[in-house]
C-alpha cells in the first residue's frame, strides 16, 4: 500500500525530515519499506491512499506507563507518592484478581493507546499472573509492541498483592513462555520500587533478569522521602540507583581492572 501525505520522519537518530506531500510504502507484512518525495518508477500504478494535507508521524512510544492505573489517571493529584499508592493505586490493583475486570479495563486502556497513536510501551502490570498474559494478549491482538512487566513486590504493600521471590519468579517463566511465539510483545522484569521489595525479592528478580537476558524496569527518585526511605532501607548503597545495581538490575556491572 502507498501514502501519500505530509510526511514527518526520523530518517536518523539524529534529526527528522519533512516531506510536502511526499509517499510511504508499505509492504503487505506492515514493513515500511521506503519514504520518498517522488514516486519511484516501480511503484507506478500501484493504490494510492491519499491523505491530503493531513501529517504523518511516527506513531508514539510510551517508555513508563501503569496500565492497571488506568481508571486512576487525574486523581488526587495533590497526594505525594506513598499515599496516593495505598488510597487509589493498590484498591484498584487489588481488582485485577478479577481477570473479567482485567479484561475489561485492559481493552480500554490498549484501545486508547492505540487511539491516540502510541503504539509501542513499556508497560507495569500487577502481580496477577493470569491478568498480565491477557494484557499481552490484547497488544499482540492489536498488532502493538509491548515490554509487558508482572510487578514482583514483596513488602510495604497490601498482602492480597504480595508475591514472594518464588511465586514470582514461577509467574515471570509463565509470562516468558506465553509470549515467546510473539515478535512485538515481549516480558521485562519489573521489580515495584526499592521500598516494596526485599532484598531477596530484589535478588531473585537480577538473576532472572540475568538468565534470560531480560530488560528491566521500575521506579527512582520520584521524591525526597522515597529517597530517604531508600537510604534507610539500603544503608550500603551509595545511592538510589546503586541499590538496584547491587542486585543486578541496573545496567551491566563494569569490572575495574588492575
Amino acid at each position: 500500500m502507498l501514502y501519500r501525505a505530509n510526511i514527518l520522519f526520523t530518517p536518523t537518530p539524529e534529526a527528522f525530515s519533512v516531506l510536502e506531500r511526499g509517499y510511504i510504502v508499505v509492504a503487505d507484512d506492515g514493513t515500511i519499506e521506503g519514504v520518498f518525495e517522488t514516486l519511484p518508477a516501480q511503484y507506478a500504478g500501484a493504490e494510492v491512499r491519499d491523505f491530503g494535507d493531513a501529517l504523518l508521524i511516527p506513531a508514539m512510544n510510551d517508555l513508563h506507563v501503569h496500565a492497571p492505573q488506568y481508571r486512576n489517571m487525574g486523581i488526587a493529584m495533590d497526594m505525594e507518592l506513598l499515599p496516593w499508592l495505598n488510597t487509589y493505586t493498590f484498591p484498584e490493583e487489588e481488582r485485577y484478581a478479577d481477570l473479567a475486570y482485567a479484561d475489561y479495563m485492559y481493552r480500554r486502556f490498549v484501545h486508547d493507546l492505540w487511539l491516540h497513536g502510541t503504539m509501542r510501551a513499556a508497560v507495569f502490570a500487577t502481580t496477577h499472573a493470569d491478568a498480565t498474559c491477557r494484557l499481552a494478549d490484547l497488544f499482540s491482538d492489536a498488532g502493538m509492541g509491548a515490554y509487558i512487566g508482572l510487578v514482583g513486590m514483596d513488602r510495604n504493600c497490601p498482602q492480597s498483592l504480595a508475591n514472594s521471590p518464588e511465586t514470582a519468579i514461577r509467574d515471570m517463566e509463565r509470562l516468558v513462555a506465553h509470549m515467546a511465539g510473539s515478535e512485538r510483545v515481549k516480558p521485562i522484569v519489573t521489580p515495584r520500587f526499592i521500598p516494596a521489595c526485599t532484598p531477596q525479592m530484589l535478588q531473585a528478580l537480577g538473576d532472572f533478569a540475568a538468565t534470560h537476558h531480560l530488560p528491566v524496569q521500575s521506579h527512582l527518585s520520584e521524591n525526597r522521602a522515597e529517597i530517604q526511605w531508600v537510604r534507610e532501607l539500603e544503608p550500603e548503597a551509595s545511592c538510589y540507583g546503586d541499590a538496584y545495581r547491587r542486585y543486578g538490575l541496573f545496567g551491566k556491572t563494569v569490572t575495574a581492572r588492575d
